[in-house]
């Protein structure tokens, strides 16, 4: 890959590690349905200004909209949903290690998915490790006593199981223009969980102005600009190296929980996230693959 791809792959993993801290900080002023509401609510207008200033033709049948609508609640509204959810008992830095079993949950639901790809021995020992992970994670919650925290992780779960699903929910779509995509999920995921957040957590209360960069910055930079980039790199690096942020953002997301928000690394943090980057190198091959070569 180019300097240029490679500088880009890193922005997005450092990036979308950067959003479980800004969810810590919107949690202290904005309830977890409402952070999602706004991060999608925020992403979609930003694809929407894109698309307008491009002047790049956005229009699909009724049919594909909703379809794209029930994909954007998969996609984008329940997860943001569990990540805040979670986040309410468990550390930023916890919800992003969470987040990097993302491969690992993709490689089981692909294997038994219609037409989807089967998983390999290798993948399949990746999975594993990913899973170790999270179990090396729990453990120190569990003899802890703490409930609220064991189900803050498995709800957390919930989000990268989400993720496994609709990228095999995405092949449906991939005759599409990845923004005009984007945008049009984006709204529909707006759609699905605003009516959620009125009935269950009522109007928002008056929201400082920290609170307001921190939600315009999950939404617009984090959401629409992050995901156009990556669809704008997405040709020329391939979509095996576009995985590759899924690497860097447990690790950002742990760093920046520690020294920005002053979360605590526990040992169990620490090998809960060895385990699961190594189970994802097994998932992606390469390195392995480049061993078996010089050997």
């Amino acid at each position: 890959m180019a300097l240029r791809d490679w500088a880009i792959i890193v922005i997005l993993g450092i990036g979308w590690g950067m959003s479980f801290m800004f969810n810590a900080v919107l949690l202290r002023e904005l309830d977890p349905l409402w952070i999602s509401t706004g991060r999608v609510g925020l992403g979609a207008l930003g694809c929407w200004v894109f698309l307008c200033l491009r002047g790049r033709s956005w229009r699909i049948a009724p049919s594909r909209a909703l379809a794209l609508a029930g994909f954007g609640a998969l996609s984008y509204a329940a997860p943001f949903s569990f990540y805040a959810l979670g986040q309410q008992h468990i550390a930023s830095g916890v919800a992003g290690i969470v987040n990097a079993s993302t491969p690992a949950l993709a490689v089981v639901v692909t294997h038994f998915w219609p037409g989807g790809e089967r998983a390999s021995w290798r993948k399949s020992l990746g999975v594993g490790a990913g899973l170790l992970g999270i179990v090396i994670l729990s453990l120190p919650i569990l003899q802890g006593g703490q409930p609220s925290a064991v189900w803050a992780v498995v709800v957390t779960l919930g989000a990268p199981l989400c993720y496994a699903f609709s990228v095999n929910v995405a092949r449906q779509f991939r005759d599409m223009e990845p923004v005009v995509l984007v945008a049009w999920a984006l709204t529909g995921a707006t759609l699905c969980i605003l009516p959620l957040a009125l009935l269950r957590e009522g109007l928002p209360q008056a929201i400082s102005p920290e609170a307001w960069g921190a939600l315009a910055v999950i939404g617009f930079v984090l959401t629409s600009a992050a995901f156009i980039a990556m669809y704008w790199v997405l040709p020329r690096v391939g979509p095996t190296n576009i995985t590759l942020p899924t690497l860097i953002a447990p690790t950002s997301a742990v760093t920046l929980g520690v020294l920005v928000l002053g979360e605590t690394l526990a040992p169990s943090h620490l090998a809960g996230l060895l385990a699961i980057l190594f189970g994802l190198l097994l998932i992606d091959g390469r390195l392995f693959r480049r061993r078996a070569i010089v050997a």
